[in-house]
């Protein structure tokens, strides 16, 4: 597993620890772009638990830019799932847990 190649926890990096783990439908205030990668990292979330904004990117059809720059709202946001930036070995990944 790539747990291994990855960087530990960066000091002060953004974590957010959602109150529902069971919402299944993305908040209203959130854009096309993050709903589709919040629906991919829900959908992902039960079978992996660590991410990279280059992967994610390839599966909602996004750039890895685009990713990390919409990231942001989800981990602002009262989405169902708690996701920490892990690490930049080699791009940004992100810790996704329910």
């Amino acid at each position: 597993m790539f747990a291994s190649r990855t960087k530990p926890l960066i000091p002060g990096a953004a974590v957010w620890h959602g109150m529902s783990t069971t919402a299944t439908t993305p908040p209203a205030s959130l854009s096309e772009k993050q709903r589709r990668i919040l629906g991919y990292l829900r959908a992902n979330a039960a079978d992996r638990t660590y991410f990279k904004s280059r992967l994610i990117a390839e599966e909602v059809g996004l750039s890895a830019k685009e990713v990390g720059s919409n990231m942001r709202a989800l981990l602002d946001g009262d989405v169902g799932i708690t996701i920490e930036k892990w690490g930049y070995s080699s791009g940004t990944t992100w810790k996704v847990t329910r």
